[in-house]
């Protein structure tokens, strides 16, 4: 637990030192993508524990929302979720939401935004290279490895073995990927404005008039 609450205070001082708030100035387009993270994301969170299931796999969801958000934002707005989670779920004790922060929020949500600067450095800014190499493929891992590192933490899924745990982390990711990656080319096609991470005139090669 002290793992957990030094990395979400670092990563909350980080973010906020960056002033994300200054990106919901005016009638900024980040507002509907912040509620709806606010509003999906805890229920998302909260279902094994509310549903009781004996395997509790999450779906992270925390790559879509720093995309959408970017990630000085997505940090507050993750801490956030997990604690609406805990709130909803009589089930989800307190040190298990700050297990759900970190490691299905911001610690994948943070690989992943790593990886998609390394791409855009070796790849540079091309379409397929966002939304297949950033959106899906940094998803992908970024949520794999934050699970393996979660379980080197000691935050392992209850009743699951290693190896199986691994499978199931694996299989997971995969899922959250395919569904990051195809909303997010959605959203590059018809509503470009909620992803914080996307720029017409970067990736389009646009002029501005």
């Amino acid at each position: 637990m002290v793992l957990e609450a030094a990395l979400l205070l670092a990563a909350l001082a980080v973010a906020l030192w960056l002033r994300p708030w200054r990106m919901l100035a005016g009638h900024s387009p980040l507002w509907t993508p912040l509620l709806a993270t606010l509003v999906v994301l805890p229920w998302l969170w909260a279902l094994p524990t509310l549903q009781r299931m004996p395997l509790q796999l999450q779906w992270s969801g925390a790559c879509l929302a720093m995309l959408m958000l970017g990630w000085p934002l997505a940090m507050p707005v993750l801490c956030a979720v997990g604690a609406l989670a805990w709130a909803l779920s009589p089930g989800l004790s307190a040190e298990a939401a700050l297990g759900l922060a970190v490691w299905h929020g911001i610690v994948p949500a943070t690989l992943a935004m790593l990886w998609g600067a390394a791409l855009r450095r070796w790849l540079g800014t091309r379409v397929f290279v966002y939304t297949l190499g950033r959106c899906f493929f940094g998803t992908l891992l970024g949520l794999f490895a934050a699970g393996v590192l979660a379980r080197l933490a000691g935050h392992a899924l209850p009743g699951v073995q290693t190896g199986p745990a691994t499978i199931a982390g694996w299989l997971m990711a995969w899922g959250d990927a395919v569904i990051t990656g195809m909303l997010c080319a959605v959203f590059v096609a018809f509503k470009p404005e909620w992803l914080a991470t996307w720029s017409d005139n970067l990736y389009l090669h646009k002029e501005n008039d």
